[in-house]
């Protein structure tokens, strides 16, 4: 019985690289979209009700919206509807925006990837800091350790960007050398963000608005704190065994507080909005989104971190790869904290994106981002 499983297992991934190959590359292949609103509604109606907490689904093909859909409710206690205008906290698809910052200040000659942590925190005691450069901590590869007491869950919490920094300054040692194995550390972005402050001069979030957010059109998206309004605010819940929900976000769980490397509240339209920016040239050249979307730490069998090491994985700067049809890269990154769940995935060769936002975490995100990449790929025709 268990070899007749596995064998199904293998006969359902090989249906699905061949529907993948046959769908790429192929110019009299059409998507069609009424197909794809019919079989996406299914999956929604399915996984969601319209009285509890939900999610947003948007989908576009060379920028185009071939699908929109949301269901389910941003706050338990008005029952506010989500949308596609509803803002979530993405959690830690936040860390491109950092890396994209440090890529336009190389763009513009006043920094250098290959620079190391030393040059902009000399008093950082560790030797071990000329090792790192700006190239290791974007592409989780700095060795640099998580040395916050994480047992300390009040701490955790509420800590801000710079207690977060601050065992760094005592560090003297590192996990392994850098640019030689992967280890998904939150932390390292948060410096990254320091440094976009030392090199331009700008407050973290005014540079962000000025260079990145703003070029890419995105107007409804925030950088959490506790005493800011975020407007269309989704809260995000958990459920108890008994089916009851409970809110979970700041106040109740991590990773809230900080903002290189998780702290953005935004919406499904914005990040389309982002997601054609980065395809148009407008935050980033060609080349170097380019360089952005090539692997530079392989994920897969990391002994350091088990997020998302899969078969086929890489880490760029600020996204995963997956390389699993070599021809046709996803390129994406997964965002988790509290009660919210984010994907945002493209095919970069195909002009696909898919963008699903959750406030809750009851589903297994990755088999449903599979059903639903195997149904855009089945309409195809």
């Amino acid at each position: 019985m268990k070899q007749y499983h596995i064998m199904k297992k293998i006969i359902f991934l090989g249906l699905a690289i061949i529907m993948l190959q046959a769908c790429t590359g192929r110019s009299d292949k059409v998507l069609n979209t009424s197909k794809l609103q019919t079989l996406l509604d299914s999956v929604m109606e399915r996984n969601y009700t319209e009285s509890e907490p939900g999610a947003v689904l948007l989908i576009a093909l060379d920028g185009n919206v071939v699908y929109s859909g949301a269901r389910g409710v941003a706050d338990m206690e008005t029952q506010q509807p989500i949308d596609k205008n509803t803002n979530f906290n993405i959690a830690s698809i936040s860390k491109q925006f950092t890396a994209v910052a440090i890529l336009q200040l190389q763009e513009k000659g006043l920094l250098s990837i290959d620079h190391d942590v030393a040059r902009y925190f000399p008093e950082f005691k560790g030797k071990m800091w000329k090792k790192v450069k700006l190239r290791h901590l974007m592409s989780q590869s700095s060795g640099v350790p998580d040395a916050r007491p994480r047992h300390d869950r009040d701490w955790m919490i509420h800590a801000t960007d710079d207690q977060s920094m601050e065992y760094m300054t005592l560090l003297d040692s590192l996990k392994f050398e850098p640019g030689t194995a992967y280890d998904y550390v939150n932390p390292t972005f948060v410096l990254l963000s320091r440094i976009v402050e030392k090199v331009s001069g700008e407050e973290f979030e005014q540079y962000m608005q000025n260079h990145v957010f703003g070029p890419a059109q995105m107007d409804n998206v925030r950088y959490f704190g506790p005493d800011k309004d975020i407007p269309l605010m989704a809260h995000a819940y958990v459920d108890d065994p008994d089916r009851q929900w409970h809110e979970v976000d700041y106040g109740e769980e991590t990773f809230f507080a900080t903002r290189g490397d998780g702290g953005i509240y935004t919406s499904a339209d914005n990040m389309l909005r982002w997601e054609n920016a980065l395809r148009t040239g407008k935050v980033l050249s060609d080349s170097t989104l380019q360089l952005a979307y090539t692997p530079q730490v392989t994920v897969t069998g990391s002994k350091w971190s088990d997020y998302q090491n899969r078969e086929n994985t890489s880490y760029g700067f600020g996204w995963f790869i997956d390389t699993t049809d070599p021809d046709n890269p996803k390129v994406y990154h997964t965002g988790d904290n509290g009660g919210f769940q984010a994907y945002v995935a493209k095919y970069p060769t195909r002009g696909l994106v898919v963008i699903m936002l959750e406030n809750r975490n009851d589903h297994s995100r990755w088999l449903m981002q599979t059903e639903i990449e195997r149904i855009i790929l089945s309409c195809y025709e």
